[in-house]
């Protein structure tokens, strides 16, 4: 158990460390599967978000020498998922935890790639800056 344990850390950690291949490689897995695009997008998206969330956290640690990124990255995601848990009980008077887990998932994508290329863009710069 510990060693399956162990390999399941190392396959996170391998790819976590440049999403985009995690991305490429649950896109090519889903659409060989349900030979569907979309779906097998969307299945890419929420996968890779788990990935991106630990890529970021680690490079604003190594960047900025701080976890604080992380926990306010977290405190965000609730925050969201409160919101739109809010929204769906005014208007629908119900709250779907799926479609909630679904949308906080898709908007941390987009959040969540959008910092890791500024922050590779500035780990480059610093690396440059201090050879």
């Amino acid at each position: 158990m510990n060693a399956v344990l162990e390999w399941l850390g190392q396959l996170y950690t391998l790819l976590s460390v440049f999403p985009p291949v995690a991305f490429l490689l649950t896109w090519f897995i889903a659409h060989g599967v349900w030979r569907d695009k979309r779906k097998a997008t969307h299945v890419s998206m929420d996968v890779t978000t788990l990935f991106l969330i630990g890529s970021v956290s680690v490079m604003s640690r190594t960047i900025f020498g701080t976890t604080m990124f992380f926990w306010g990255l977290m405190l965000l995601f609730l925050i969201a998922a409160g919101l739109l848990g809010n929204l769906q009980n005014r208007l629908k008077g119900r709250i779907d935890l799926g479609k909630i887990v679904k949308t906080v998932g898709r908007l941390g994508f987009l959040v969540l790639s959008a910092c890791y290329a500024l922050l590779l863009c500035i780990g480059i710069g610093k690396y440059m800056m201090a050879s």
